[in-house]
């Protein structure tokens, strides 16, 4: 397999992984965050939409998030026994409490 051919699958492997959006939970780990993720089911008799909410430990390498962000994150190598998500990027920042606001 030569190189080119490599990068190529290297890139639709990258393509494939699942993205998810959600808000971080907490952030006092090093290095590490934690993000809800919610979506919309339907009740399996009634079929009203309820909310879930699933948590998801991911990877922050320069801990640039804090509590409250909407972030993007993507699914990676375990990289711990619980942690196998990746931070793709910070969607939108927190509001400061202590921020005056005009």
């Amino acid at each position: 397999m030569s190189k080119q051919e490599q990068q190529a699958q290297d890139a639709e492997a990258r393509k494939a992984a699942k993205t998810l959006t959600g808000k971080v939970v907490s952030n006092k780990m090093q290095k590490t965050i934690r993000v809800a993720v919610e979506r919309y089911v339907p009740h399996p008799t009634y079929g009203k939409y309820q909310r879930r909410t699933t948590n998801f430990i991911a990877h922050d390498e320069n801990n640039e998030s804090k509590e409250g962000d909407l972030v993007a994150i993507e699914e990676c190598r375990p990289l711990s026994r619980h942690k196998s998500w990746r931070l793709v990027k910070v969607i939108s920042r927190a509001e400061q409490p202590g921020a005056a606001t005009p």
